[in-house]
């Protein structure tokens, strides 16, 4: 597999977390929001979102954005809950396999994510399974609202190995989305593109015979 890795750098949706980015845009559709799927997905999506997801603009302003662009009155709650509409769960094995590689790897995630997100994420997992917050099972994680930084930038990569002390062929970076893998691999960093259908449970850290 990997050689000479010391460190793992995980991705969080689509990697640890189960999600749905077409549920999203079908709740907002059936807000009344037609084009949403023209507004977001997982490769694109128009500066609203960017801006959401680097901290410029925080959970008022996004609503209020979100508010202006639709045709029919929405209320805060209906677009938080529409947000939301992505996140799925936590498979209990994965967070098995994080524990298990904190004895052995230097671990860090990096997402690109949201205040409305990590609310809703860290919530299910309090609910769920009594953890109060994902960076338990992390030496550090970086979220893309709270660094200003996002993927693919390169200079969210470098954040984190310069921040860390880590050398790039000593770590390995596993993501979904084949921009982000591009950079990560440009930058010298060792790379798992999770294609669709992939877990890491079964396709990367499966188990010994």
């Amino acid at each position: 597999m990997i050689q000479g890795v010391r460190n793992i750098i995980f991705d969080l949706g689509g990697v640890l977390l189960n999600i749905d980015y077409n549920l999203t845009v079908q709740a907002f559709q059936e807000l009344g929001i037609q084009n949403f799927d023209a507004l977001y997905s997982q490769m694109q999506q128009v500066e609203i979102f960017d801006l959401l997801e680097t901290g410029k603009i925080g959970e008022d302003e996004f609503v209020q954005k979100i508010q202006e662009l639709s045709p029919v009155p929405l209320t805060h709650t209906q677009i938080v809950q529409a947000w939301n509409a992505l996140l799925l769960d936590f498979p209990l094995r994965r967070l098995q396999i994080l524990q298990q590689l904190q004895l052995h790897y230097n671990i860090f995630l990096l997402s690109n994510t949201n205040e409305i997100h990590e609310r809703c994420f860290n919530k299910q997992l309090s609910s769920l399974n009594g953890i109060p917050t994902l960076a338990v099972f992390f030496d550090k994680v970086y979220y893309s609202h709270k660094v200003g930084l996002r993927k693919p930038m390169k200079e969210i990569f470098e954040l984190v190995l310069n921040e860390n002390g880590l050398k790039a062929e000593e770590t390995l970076f596993i993501d979904d989305s084949p921009q982000h893998i591009a950079t990560a691999s440009g930058l010298g960093i060792q790379t798992i593109f999770m294609e669709k259908g992939m877990t890491i449970e079964n396709d990367i850290f499966k188990p010994k015979g």
